[in-house]
């Protein structure tokens, strides 16, 4: 993890001073000692949002976060504060808060970090959330493989009901707020929203029709606001400092902070917390860049279901705007880098194998079409494939998106599209070839029991 100096101003400038284009917020006090606990969250002002918030009424704790322009961290990049006023009010049912904290997507790696080192800015930003929404109920949807993180969580939970941030008239206000810590299974069709409802409810994971949409019906068909870890844990900072001191970072339309995750061929993986339009090149600058005695080939914006970028795009901002308009997308800011040594077939065939093993069989488009998919690239790989069927896969993947139930079937899709149109050549190598051009031996990226992440996160 990296941390350094504040950044006041706004879009990152190139040549500026690497330590300056950091924005050590979440991640200030990551290499403290004990900095999960509460006694070390509040000696950085932990709870001061809170104080601020419970002093405001509901709906302009709402405005206030919607005013601050903060947008959704897990992926869609939606705005936070709209989605909160979409919750009804005087309905007479009970309002829900659900943090998603099932990191799943391959090369993803900034929640569950957030979680283990400052759990508290998350239950601070719950009890936030809670208070502007009205509700009492807030439930933590962890990924349940990683048992740490879900201990230091239930213990975070009980150092705060111990000093009267949760439980019942919290800090003398009225507002009572219970948190339940929820461990999944390990599907990565549960970081669905939607899917994730159905699990935390006792049943399969499965994305649902919508609408209706959670804001109406959502945990038990009531109203339900799904956020991420990133998002809720911003909101505290953004209450204590000022929705002006959020908006001088990032751009106009992508204002703030955040997490990005850099992994692959790096000198130097790990957490950056920067302000949103940074570029990869200014990031590589500040890690130490690609290996030694390596170039960059090809990378994801926002993990293996975003559309792969290559050395052509260094220079694109790293906002929701500027990935867009190059072609992919922010997603979840997992900036997998790979070099010139890795296969882009055998990369995209792992990360189908890992789309295909995680379809939860819902939707006949994602089921089979990933299915495959599977087995052309497979074909491909190995050097059995023809020309025809690149067209094939590429008819499979526009069959698979945007008609799938849920948008792991378009992640699924996105390799094939964005490595089609980057590296066709590549892929016709295999095949004329009657195999894979590249020689295992010099990449330390893709392991033999490496089933599907293949990333150093």
């Amino acid at each position: 993890m990296t941390v350094a100096a504040e950044y006041g101003g706004t879009r990152p400038e190139a040549g500026s001073d690497p330590e300056k284009l950091l924005v050590p917020v979440l991640s200030a006090f990551w290499d403290e000692p004990e900095s999960w606990t509460l006694e070390t969250y509040r000696r950085h002002d932990g709870y001061a949002g809170l104080r601020k918030a419970l002093a405001m009424p509901p709906d302009d704790v709402i405005a206030y976060v919607k005013d601050s322009g903060l947008r959704g961290r897990g992926g869609a990049g939606f705005p936070t504060g709209m989605k909160w006023q979409f919750i009804p009010q005087g309905d007479g049912k009970p309002h829900y808060l659900v943090v998603n904290a099932d990191e799943s997507e391959p090369g993803t790696c900034k929640d569950i970090p957030l979680l283990f080192a400052n759990p508290h800015a998350l239950i601070e930003g719950i009890v936030i959330a809670c208070h502007a929404i009205r509700s009492n109920h807030a439930f933590i949807y962890l990924r349940g493989e990683v048992v740490p993180v879900l201990r230091r969580l239930h213990e975070a939970v009980r150092e705060a009901y111990a000093a009267g941030f949760l439980g019942k008239d919290i800090l003398g206000s009225g507002l009572e707020v219970d948190v339940i810590v929820h461990a999944g299974a390990g599907a990565y069709i549960c970081g669905e929203e939607t899917a994730l409802l159905d699990s935390l409810e006792g049943r399969r994971g499965q994305p649902r029709l919508r609408p209706p949409f959670p804001a109406v019906a959502g945990l038990y068909a009531c109203p339900t606001v799904v956020n991420n870890v990133e998002s809720i844990a911003s909101v505290p900072a953004i209450l204590n400092k000022g929705k002006e001191w959020f908006r001088s970072m990032g751009s106009e339309k992508s204002p703030g902070f955040t997490l990005y995750s850099l992994s692959g061929h790096v000198a130097n993986p790990g957490q950056y917390e920067a302000p949103l339009g940074i570029t990869l090149r200014q990031l590589l600058d500040m890690s130490g860049g690609m290996r030694p005695g390596h170039r960059l080939k090809f990378w994801t914006p926002g993990g293996s279901s975003t559309p792969m970028f290559t050395d052509a795009h260094l220079d694109v901002p790293l906002d929701y705007e500027g990935v867009g308009e190059a072609g992919s997308m922010l997603g979840t800011k997992a900036l997998q880098c790979f070099d010139e040594t890795t296969c882009v077939v055998r990369a995209v065939t792992r990360w189908t194998e890992f789309y295909a093993h995680e379809s939860c069989g819902k939707c006949t488009p994602c089921r089979e079409g990933t299915y495959w998919l599977v087995q052309l690239l497979r074909d491909i790989e190995a050097g059995k494939g023809r020309m025809a069927d690149l067209d094939k896969i590429d008819d499979i993947a526009d069959n698979i998106n945007g008609k799938s139930f849920c948008a792991l079937g378009d992640g699924a899709a996105s390799p094939i599209f964005s490595s089609l149109k980057y590296f066709r050549e590549e892929y016709e190598q295999h095949i004329t070839g009657k195999g894979c051009p590249f020689d295992p031996a010099k990449s330390t990226l893709w392991a033999d029991n490496d089933a599907h992440l293949g990333v150093n996160a």
